[in-house]
């Protein structure tokens, strides 16, 4: 009697046991990321892509938020990740997530960790590589893979407005120069708007010889203060 209600419980069990072995063998070995992004009043930033980057093998991943600012992804476990929020020639604000490894039927369940991310106001920067013709305001082109990136930087971040500042070094006149700055700025902008930018999002200013930022008694030096800055404007 005993061996037949044994038999007839192993039976009425196979089917559960057979589902348990499946889902070991199809055990995740990766985590759910929950990425929150805002700025520093904490308001949801939308169209933010952040990267995460696998010191493992350095493989990228990236997300983009969306209007509330969130976004999900999936990560491989058993490693780290250098994460930051993209924008112009990368960014210089870094943090680390660690998913420690799994072993066996260990798996994580749900939402392993969310990464809230504080966005502080783009900066100014120089677009370096964006370089006219000597004495005039035509692109070299080594300067538009340097645009195109200014483009998509844009384009991501859509409500900003930006002023794209044109310098000079002291060779020559100081009225020819601000003449100068000024046409090469604009020939910035006018590239930006031919790609799909907004005209009242870009200002163009001219400022000659004025704002050195290296010394102009070398050409070096001269090199560095023939520039175009971009800055960003605010939007209140």
């Amino acid at each position: 009697m005993k061996q037949k209600f044994f038999y007839i419980l192993a039976v009425l069990l196979a089917p559960l046991l057979g589902t348990a072995q499946t889902q070991q063998g199809n055990v995740p070995k990766d985590a759910k990321i929950d990425v929150v992004i805002s700025d520093v009043k904490g308001n949801p930033l939308n169209h933010e892509i952040v990267v995460f980057k696998s010191r493992l093998n350095g493989i990228e991943y990236q997300g983009i938020s969306d209007s509330t600012g969130k976004f999900s992804l999936r990560l491989a476990a058993g490693d780290k990740y250098d994460y930051y929020v993209l924008g112009f020639h990368d960014s210089t604000s870094r943090d680390v997530l660690d998913i420690p490894a799994l072993s066996g039927t260990q798996f994580y369940k749900g939402t392993f960790d969310e990464v809230d991310i504080t966005v502080q106001p783009p900066g100014d920067f120089i677009l370096h590589g964006c370089n006219f013709e000597t004495g005039k305001a035509d692109l070299e082109e080594e300067s538009y893979p340097v645009l195109d990136e200014l483009v998509a930087y844009l384009q991501r971040r859509e409500e900003d407005k930006v002023e794209i500042a044109g310098y000079t070094d002291n060779v020559g006149k100081a009225a020819a120069n601000l003449i100068l700055s000024q046409n090469r700025a604009n020939t910035v902008r006018e590239y930006l708007i031919a790609k799909g930018i907004s005209p009242d999002r870009v200002t163009a200013v001219g400022y000659g010889m004025s704002n050195p930022i290296d010394d102009n008694s070398t050409e070096d030096g001269r090199a560095s203060n023939r520039r175009i800055e971009v800055k960003t404007l605010s939007t209140d």
